[in-house]
Parts: structure tokens; C-alpha cells; sequence
């Protein structure tokens, strides 16, 4: 099997959200297409700025997402971007995939975007096809709901009997199910997640959407993100209450816990989040700086445009 492997370059390794990271799948805004109509809006915030009138503009995101491939490199990541669709949203990576241990997931996203997964396949052909993953169609699961922390992964979803109903609602009971057979070795817990189709003040789209770890034992939580006030207390017991920075409303609705991290000692953010930004410096956190505001009016923001590859 060694020598099976040698043949294919890529060895996958994540294990948290915070070690040292030495590679990453970056999204691309390069011919992100018209505004989508309305009924085309896969999130309420979307739908919201498309209303206004105010969806963002390629350049604009070209320009964001240039700045944070700039800092990753900076910091000696290697940075790969998928083969370019034209006409096609190519921004949030972190929806279409995700990396456990030494296996790449195939997320089974909405069946639109299945051309965005198509467009990695130059990266892919370069990792072990055992180490390639893809679910039953049936198996709903996006990257953005899959949160690693060593021994354990926790998983966003959401439960409800109008789970057909809600296009903000990624990832099933099925798709946890697989997971925990696949990684046997993990302690998986899962957390409910408020959902809404028309309300960005209440929908967590994803996981990260209202939680990440940060650093070596600190969390940013959203607690209204989740349904079941028992599930946001495990994950405050789990952390310990000064370590967690608690968002509002309005700061989940910016996006606040989906920052991004380079190390324990490292991560991106939006230089908006001044109140998230000061208190992570207080814990000797350097915050490399973004405007990321345009991309972050389509519910996702530097988590979500990231998908990382290798962690030592």
C-alpha cells in the first residue's frame, strides 16, 4: 500500500481546526456570473441583498479574496484554487468539501452546485482515490456543519420534521450516521441548529455559522444559533465559560465566528469585528486583517471560502 500510495502526492491531514496550516483550497469570485434572481437564492441573506439590491459585485469579492490568499501565503500555506467555471459562484469551497484525518469528503451539496465539486478535480487527482470519499445521494452533509476538534467532531443540523422544507437545512441524521462509521476512533456530537429561509437574524446556516474554535482552548458561540439551549451549554461546559466569546445577534448576522485560523497564534478576520478582533489580541492571537464585508452578504465568510487540507 505504500508504494500504491507514493504515486499520488497529496497526504491529507487535519485532525482540528487550528494547527499550523500547510495547505488550503481557496475559493475564487473570477467570473462569478450575474446576480442570481431571487428564486435562485440558496440563503436568506443572499436573498435579502438581491432584493436591495445591494448583491456584491465581482470585483469587489476578486479584491477580498486576493487579500486572504495573500496573508496565507505570507504565511508559507500553500494555496490551491478550483479550475475556473465561468458564470458560476465558485466562493465558498468549505460547502462543497471537507478533509477528516487523512480522508477527503465529497459534501453532497444542493444539486446546482454539483459542477463547483467537477472543478476540483485537478486537486483531487492528486490525493489516493481510497482517500476519497463520496456519500449516497441521500446523505446531506456540508463542510461548513463539519467542526473537527481532535478526539471530537462536532456536526450542525438540524432535526426538524420541516427539514424538507428549508433550504438553509445541509445536513441529515443519515450523513452523521456515515460519519461516525467512517471515523469510529471520534466522539461525535451533534447540535441542532436554527434555521430560517427568509430571516438571516435567524439562521445558522451552518455550524460555523454560530460557532468555531479558536486558538488552543478558546470558542466563539452564538447561543441563540442553537435550538437546544442543552446542546449550547455542552459546548460552553466543554470549553469553560472564559474561554468563550459570546456573539450577538447582529455579529452572528456579520458572521463573526467565521474566522479563519492559520495557527493557535494566527487567524484572518474582518477588520470589522473590532470587539471579537481586541479580544483575541488580549489572548496574544495575532489577527491578520481583511474587508471582507461583500462576500460576507452572501451567509458565508472566511471559514466558508477555505477548505483545508493539511494541518500538522
Amino acid at each position: 500500500m505504500h508504494l500504491q500510495l507514493s504515486f499520488y502526492a497529496m497526504r491529507l491531514n487535519l485532525h482540528n481546526e487550528t494547527n499550523p496550516l500547510k495547505a488550503v483550497i481557496l475559493g475564487t469570485a473570477l467570473n462569478n456570473g450575474a446576480p442570481p434572481q431571487l428564486s435562485e437564492a440558496y440563503d436568506p441573506k443572499s436573498r435579502q441583498h438581491i432584493m436591495n439590491g445591494t448583491y456584491p459585485e465581482e470585483a469587489a469579492m476578486v479584491r477580498e479574496i486576493k487579500s486572504v490568499k495573500r496573508i496565507l501565503e505570507e504565511h508559507g500555506v500553500k494555496v490551491y484554487q478550483p479550475e475556473n467555471i465561468a458564470g458560476c459562484n465558485q466562493i465558498f469551497t468549505r460547502d462543497i468539501g471537507f478533509v477528516i484525518e487523512d480522508k477527503f469528503i465529497i459534501a453532497n451539496i444542493l444539486p446546482e452546485r454539483e459542477k463547483e465539486v467537477q472543478a476540483l478535480a485537478p486537486i483531487l487527482a492528486d490525493i489516493h482515490p481510497s482517500k476519497v470519499v463520496r456519500m449516497p445521494e441521500d446523505h446531506h452533509i456540508e463542510g461548513g456543519d463539519v467542526m473537527l476538534a481532535d478526539d471530537h467532531i462536532f456536526i450542525g443540523t438540524y432535526r426538524g420534521n420541516d427539514y424538507p422544507d428549508l433550504i438553509t437545512a445541509r445536513t441529515n441524521q443519515k450523513a452523521i450516521n456515515a460519519i461516525k462509521d467512517k471515523f469510529p476512533n471520534k466522539k461525535i456530537k451533534s447540535f441542532n441548529l436554527r434555521k430560517s429561509n427568509d430571516d438571516p437574524f435567524e439562521n445558522a446556516l451552518h455550524l460555523d455559522c454560530c460557532f468555531q474554535p479558536v486558538g488552543d482552548d478558546y470558542a466563539i458561540i452564538h447561543k441563540n444559533g442553537f435550538l437546544d439551549e442543552n446542546e449550547y451549554q455542552w459546548l460552553i461546559d466543554h470549553y469553560g465559560r472564559s474561554n468563550v466569546f459570546e456573539i450577538s445577534k447582529q455579529e452572528m448576522y456579520d458572521m463573526s465566528s467565521n474566522i479563519f485560523s492559520i495557527s493557535p497564534e494566527v487567524v484572518i478576520s474582518d477588520k470589522h469585528f473590532e470587539r471579537l478582533n481586541e479580544w483575541l489580541e488580549k489572548r496574544k492571537i495575532k489577527v491578520e486583517k481583511v474587508n471582507y464585508r461583500e462576500i460576507a452578504k452572501q451567509e458565508g465568510l472566511l471559514r466558508c471560502s477555505t477548505l483545508p487540507l493539511i494541518r500538522n
